[in-house]
């Protein structure tokens, strides 16, 4: 697979990361890609930008270094209904927008419960991706997200940071397998995240391609080498 882009990404901006915007950009123009995405931590996460990051983003070129640029956040799914930690007025301000459960800021409860919260980001009209629903957060049930995902076009992430060894996640492996397996079986596309927090780490999926390989997971449901295609999904763009 050719990959041509990488839209879970973060910057110094979110608090807990480790390379500037510029930084980021021209580390994804040597690896050749075309299209960037830079997703900062919306408030729920501690140490990451006010909201007042997001207003400002119209101030940063959309072409940099010869890559595309698309600026968004990494919201916070809060409770069991899937409403996240972003003020309406504020996703007209991103070019993307993804939805994801952090412990710092939801109380996991029943896989029914959890899967709802889920399912809730998926039907929010301004959430594009849902990342890494695979990390073992929280307990989910994994088919009627898929069969969600598939309903309202909201990709799901197979995130290459949940299966680094330090975070110690047991489940990540077995949970992103049986997404993969349940996406092929319903044909729902997925994308590779790098959930970068360093410029180095930019389109790293070197822990998926295992699971790509295991799940003989067709290269035509994988979003990373079809940037007009993803584009095409986006809520906003």
């Amino acid at each position: 697979m050719d990959i041509l882009l990488d839209v879970h990404t973060h910057t110094i901006a979110s608090g807990h990361a480790f390379s500037s915007l510029q930084e980021m950009v021209k580390s994804a123009a040597e690896k050749r890609l075309r299209l960037l995405g830079i997703t900062e931590h919306t408030p729920g996460i501690p140490g990451t930008c006010d909201l007042i990051y997001f207003r400002n983003l119209h101030v940063v070129p959309r072409k940099m270094y010869g890559v595309e640029l698309l600026l968004g956040a990494e919201t916070n799914i809060v409770d069991y209904k899937g409403n996240v930690d972003l003020p309406e007025e504020y996703f007209s301000f991103l070019d993307i927008c993804i939805a994801g459960i952090h412990s710092f800021c939801y109380s996991s409860g029943t896989a029914d419960q959890n899967t709802d919260a889920v399912i809730g980001a998926i039907s929010n009209p301004h959430i594009d991706i849902i990342s890494h629903p695979g990390d073992g957060t929280a307990l989910l049930n994994f088919e009627p997200i898929v069969l969600a995902s598939k309903e309202y076009g909201t990709l799901l992430e197979i995130n290459n940071s949940s299966l680094n060894p330090v975070r110690n996640k047991s489940a990540a492996r077995r949970n992103n397998l049986e997404i993969l397996r349940l996406c092929k079986k319903y044909e729902v596309p997925v994308i590779l995240g790098s959930d970068a927090h360093i410029s180095f780490d930019i389109a790293c999926y070197d822990r998926l391609y295992d699971l790509l390989r295991e799940t003989e997971f067709p290269e035509a449901l994988v979003m990373n080498d079809k940037v007009d295609e993803f584009k095409a999904r986006l809520k906003r763009v």
